[in-house]
């Protein structure tokens, strides 16, 4: 059975040089790729995965990307990654919180007036980001890497969100802790390719997403296949129009 990666990114740098086999080895057990390219009109690549994903940033950005989201918008099947990274060397103040904040009360009012979901990133703001997503009335939400408490986790798990789960799961207690607590029918699988591999500083590829499984269904107490079936059925929850591609 074929896994989903919900969240990587192949066109990092570091995959430059041999992209075309990284794609080849992932074929080989994953069912579908979704990836954050940067820019929805750079479709080579996307057309290799069969998906697109759009990231967009500060509110600059964002607004000088409306026009390209909108002529792009039937090919997207996410907005993101978005949201919130509190991490004292990107926002050490309150306005620069703030203005991360607004931001991305703007991206979640774009994903729902496109009837999307969400990509997030929380870096250093699981709270903070699962309790602004619940205010402006996110549905659909795919929070990736979670790093917060399980306890905050759970208030996304009551609010219907989704958490992915790297293969860094290996070598992470918070992540160990994260997946014990929550239950599977909220678990889906990334790689977050380049990072967050098994081994720290080692390029991850999403062929490693089976480290992942592997390892939820160590915690869990259930088989490998149990949670490869049930995290794709969450992943075609979160991203609905991933059914007509694994359809083709």
């Amino acid at each position: 059975m074929g896994a989903v990666d919900c969240h990587c990114h192949l066109a990092a740098p570091e995959f430059e040089g041999d992209i075309e086999c990284v794609l080849e080895e992932a074929r080989k057990v994953l069912r579908i790729c979704l990836w954050m390219p940067g820019n929805p009109s750079n479709s080579k690549q996307s057309n290799r995965t069969r998906t697109q994903c759009y990231f967009a940033g500060d509110m600059e950005d964002l607004d000088e990307a409306l026009p390209l989201i909108e002529l792009y918008k039937d090919h997207l099947l996410a907005i993101g990654e978005v949201g919130l990274d509190f991490t004292p060397r990107i926002a050490s103040t309150e306005e620069q919180k703030e203005g991360q904040r607004q931001v991305l009360i703007k991206q979640i009012q774009l994903a729902k007036q496109l009837d999307l979901p969400l990509n997030v990133h929380s870096r250093s703001a699981g709270r903070p980001t699962i309790n602004l997503l619940k205010e402006q009335g996110a549905e659909r939400v795919l929070l990736h890497a979670f790093d917060g408490k399980p306890s905050v986790a759970i208030a996304g798990v009551q609010a219907g969100y989704f958490f992915s789960i790297p293969p860094s799961i290996i070598r992470s207690e918070q992540k160990q802790k994260l997946v014990k607590q929550l239950p599977l029918e909220s678990i889906c699988l990334e790689t977050d390719s380049p990072a967050l591999g098994p081994e720290k500083q080692v390029r991850n590829e999403p062929k490693n997403i089976f480290i992942a499984a592997e390892y939820i269904a160590k915690i869990k107490g259930i088989s490998v296949e149990d949670v490869l079936h049930k995290t794709t059925q969450n992943a075609l929850k979160v991203f609905p129009k991933l059914k007509s591609i694994l359809q083709k």
